[in-house]
Formats: C-alpha cells, structure tokens, sequence
C-alpha cells in the first residue's frame, strides 16, 4: 500500500506556544488517525523554529508567499528596533512590496508545476504541493480580519489582509495542481469588509472539508454560504499532553497569569489600566487566598509588549512581589506541565486557555475574540470570561471570587466536557482524512 503523503500549510511561527501546541496536535492526531505510516511535510514561516523542535516531519519548508509584517519583525529584531520606528515602517512597506513579486512568481512557478516543467522559485514546496495526497490548512485562526472584542484600526486591518491573502493565495496554488484541501479546526472571523469576506469564502470553498473549533465561528461560516462539508468540532490542542513534570517545586494554592495584548489594538491608556487592573487584583488575590503567582509568557518575540514584558510590567506595579515570580518555560511541554500543576490561571491569550482546561484547571479568560468566548461557551463554562475591553480590577476580582468558590464544580464539568470535546476533534479528523488517505479501521 502507497504512503500518504501529506502537506500542512499556513504554519506559524514557534514563538507562539500556541502555534507549537497546534502543530504538535496536529501532527499527533494525523499519525493517531491515518493507517501505516505518513509522510508529512508542513509549510511554516518558521522554518528553523519547526525544525528544532525534532518533530516526526519529513520535510520543512518555507511558504509560497510570506506574511509582510513577519518580513519586518524579523528585520526589525535583527536590526534592534522597536516597531515605532520609521525604519520599522519602511521594513514593512518594503515586506508588502516583496510579498506581491513573490505572488507572482508563486504563479508561475505553479503553472510550472502543472505542466510538468520545474519551478524556478520555491521549487521544493510547489514539488511537494504536487506530489502530495492531500493539503491540510493547519489549525488556527487562518480565516479572519480583526478581533472580535478589540477596536479595528488601519494597522491591524492591513495585517489581516495580508494574512488572509497569504492564505487564501496557497489554497487556490494547490487547488489548481489539482489537491484536495482540508481546513484543520478554525476559528472563522469576523469581518469587517467585503474584502475579508470575499477571500475567505474563496478559500473555504476550495476546501474539501472545514472543521470549526467553536460555535460562533460556526455561525459566521454558516453565514458565509461555505458549501464545502462543514463539521463542528474544537481545538486540536485540547489533545495535547505531555510526560513532563514541571521541575520547581512551589507551594499552593498557586495561579498562573498569561497576560497579552495585541500591539496598537488598544490605547496607551488602556494597556496602562489592564497592568494596574491586573497587579491589584493579583495583589488582592494573594492576600484574601494566599495565592503564589507565577507569570508564564506564552509569547516572546524580543519586540516592545510582548506578553513577557506586560508580565514584567505588571509585575513590578505589585506589592506582593515576594509571592509573585515570572518563568519562562522552554516550548510547549514544559509550558503545559507548569499550567497542570496550577489551581487557577488568568489568561488573555488562546492557548494558555486550552491547555489549562485540558488539565482540568479552572481558568479565567480575559478575551479579546470569540474564540475563547466560544471555547468556554462550548465547555460550559461560559461564566468564567471577561472582554478585555470592559476589565477591572473588580471584575477581575469578582470572576476570581466566582471561580475559586465553584473550583471543584468546574474541575468535574471540565473532566467531562474535554473528554467529549477530545473525542469530537479525532472524529472529525477521521471523516475529513478518509476520502483521501488510508485512514485505520475503528476497533
């Protein structure tokens, strides 16, 4: 029997836990799901960061087209400038500039490629894409273009662009050497123009199979008109485990704080309220519970505001800074194994969220899109969420009150719910492989 041979797309980059943990996830359930072995090759922005994780990949590779404001925040980081700058500015006009010639020779290179002639740019890729059974549109949040509890501005607007026509650029490439596509578990939306939405029905109507990871983003699709098999499911990530056990010691009861927020998506003002908000609650917290904090970035990237300095920043706004401690777990594993030893964790980003609930751990979610909200929805557990819009330190307070005093009721409802949720990610992995690889007999 013929080794499947799979591509998975649209990876992004390690320094995002939350990309390592959907990768893994993804490749995890794919060799739990497909028959024999499979040769798996993933497309990535970050193709160093893939490649030192010694994955069970038979190939990294780079994308046909790359995002304009990785472009600049990988120059910016060489070069030592913050994103303020004219300089970074320049970077990034230069980045969107290169991403359009890249497109255009992506198109060539792919009517090379089908017409049996060598592409001369990218050729490996596009030789991949060719020879592939079956292109996977890996699971994240690849179809959207603003969040949905955030403010929209030119910034982000133009950067959701770009990303939506990366993506939808690569599934129309392989839609036209003639692949079949699957979306892997997505959150879908929301759009704000016509633009958005236009290229994400292109995309997800060339797609064979979309799965979507929480309810709202259902409906959004729903509404889109998407013809393509669609399936709700949840987040490959709820999948993840992992043997490690977090090497410190520390005493209970001890919370996690994940903090984040999306650069120029909020004011100056704002981004000072939810430090302040964030350190008096916490402070509040250690002295009514005894809690011991421990701040864990989920995202370092070396630029201005990433979650390890919003961690430093609230930090030192503490009092109780003897209670209070910040780690910087190396990859995901160790990451997810500090998040299981904790009794409670407040977090503005994804995937603290995911794997903290995974383990059963009460979580509070300080969201900015529907993707959490949706998450939580889907588990039940609805009640332990803010919009990082409205936060306070009252709120955040009093959903901290609400959750340690029903712990043991969200720790039974989640040990029930995640195992549901588990089981309808390998369910819909399974239908969506079948039609296109050799998938294993259920026993």
């Amino acid at each position: 029997m013929a080794q499947s041979k799979i591509l998975i797309i649209h990876v992004g980059d390690m320094d995002n836990k939350g990309s390592e943990v959907l990768l893994r996830s993804d490749i995890s359930v794919i060799k739990e799901v497909v028959k024999d072995d499979v040769f798996l090759s993933v497309s990535t922005v970050n193709v160093e960061g893939v490649k030192k994780l010694n994955l069970p990949l038979n190939a990294v590779l780079p994308p046909t087209v790359d995002i304009p404001y990785k472009t600049a925040d990988s120059l910016a980081r060489k070069s030592g400038i913050t994103r303020n700058t004219s300089k970074y500015k320049v970077f990034a006009i230069v980045s969107l500039i290169y991403m359009f010639i890249q497109t255009l020779l992506s198109v060539v290179s792919a009517v090379f490629i089908k017409i049996g002639l060598k592409p001369f740019y990218r050729s490996e890729i596009f030789s991949h894409m060719k020879n592939c059974d079956l292109v996977i549109s890996c699971s994240d949040e690849n179809f959207k273009e603003a969040a949905s509890l955030l403010p929209s501005n030119f910034y982000w607007t133009l950067t959701w662009w770009t990303i939506l026509f990366q993506r939808t650029f690569e599934i129309s490439v392989a839609k036209f050497i003639g692949k079949p596509i699957i979306a892997f578990p997505n959150s879908v939306g929301p759009f704000k123009t016509w633009v958005g939405r236009f290229l994400s029905k292109l995309a997800l109507n060339n797609c064979a199979y979309v799965l979507i990871r929480e309810p709202v983003s259902y409906e959004i699709v729903n509404s889109l008109g998407i013809r393509s098999r669609k399936i709700l499911t949840s987040d490959t990530a709820l999948l993840f485990e992992t043997k490690k056990r977090f090497s410190e010691n520390f005493s209970h009861p001890a919370i996690a704080v994940c903090p984040g927020i999306y650069r120029y998506s909020l004011s100056d003002e704002k981004v000072r309220n939810y430090i302040l908000d964030h350190a008096k609650a916490l402070d509040v917290a250690v002295e009514r519970y005894g809690f011991n904090v421990f701040f864990s970035p989920h995202y370092v990237s070396g630029l201005e505001y990433d979650d390890l300095e919003i961690c430093e920043l609230i930090l030192h706004e503490m009092k109780n800074k003897n209670r209070s401690k910040i780690i910087v777990t190396n990859g995901v594993e160790e990451f997810k194994s500090l998040l299981d030893c904790m009794d409670m964790i407040i977090t503005s980003k994804m995937h603290p969220g995911v794997m903290g609930v995974s383990g059963h751990v009460p979580t509070l979610f300080i969201a900015y899109d529907h993707k959490q909200t949706g998450l939580f929805k889907h588990l039940g557990i609805e009640d332990c969420t803010i919009s990082i819009v409205e936060t306070s330190c009252e709120k955040i307070l009093s959903k901290v009150d609400f959750i340690w005093r029903e712990r043991e009721k969200i720790r039974d409802l989640l040990q029930m719910r995640v195992a549901e949720l588990q089981e309808t990610v390998r369910k819909a992995v399974k239908e969506a492989l079948t039609p296109f690889v050799h998938v294993k007999e259920d026993s």
